[in-house]
């Protein structure tokens, strides 16, 4: 167990805190916990790349706490009724499809490789930014307008075309499984 995971087993370990933080209302911590994780998801990428203490373990961890922490900011913050409610279906649709997607390549044997898109990792910020901006505007009580919907506009956007490449990405890669027909 590395010091880089670690720091990202505490990362998971934040996810209950900002959900009870936004469900009470107290957006102020749960800004700051989102903070907090964002530092140290810097913190544990930096250690595990400049002491060369990248892992297995760190490479599925990683992404499974940003996820979860991303994913339980929007559910929490949509049922809250601080984003729509459309937009948090896209976004947690779009994991569960990518998720599933790679679950049905690894049950036919053909586990498709993971590597992020670009439109990925651009969508990625585009959430993280907006969950930000709502957070603050929330928790400090300013006008984020228009820039939440400019926000807004490129998760949805990002989002859909992450989905779209991913599945046909996807529908490539399981496109050469042989159906099992016999030659006649």
């Amino acid at each position: 167990m590395s010091i880089p995971n670690i720091i990202t087993l505490g990362r998971i370990l934040l996810v209950p805190i900002v959900v009870w933080a936004i469900a009470s209302g107290q957006m102020e911590v749960a800004f700051a916990v989102f903070v907090i994780a964002g530092v140290s998801d810097a913190v544990d990428g930096f250690l595990a790349k400049r002491f060369n203490m990248a892992s297995e373990l760190g490479a599925l961890l990683d992404p499974l706490a940003d996820k979860a922490l991303l994913v339980s900011i929007y559910v929490s913050l949509g049922i809250w009724g601080a984003v729509p409610r459309w937009l948090v279906i896209l976004v947690v649709s779009r994991d569960i499809m990518i998720v599933g997607a790679v679950i049905v390549s690894w049950l036919f044997g053909k586990p498709i490789p993971m590597k992020p898109l670009m439109v990925s990792k651009l969508n990625t910020v585009a959430q993280v930014a907006f969950a930000a901006l709502v957070l603050a505007a929330l928790g400090f009580g300013f006008n984020s307008s228009p820039y939440d919907l400019i926000l807004m506009g490129f998760v949805t956007v990002l989002s859909l075309a992450s989905v779209g490449l991913y599945l046909v990405e996807w529908v490539r890669h399981m496109s050469t499984i042989e159906t099992g027909a016999r030659p006649e």
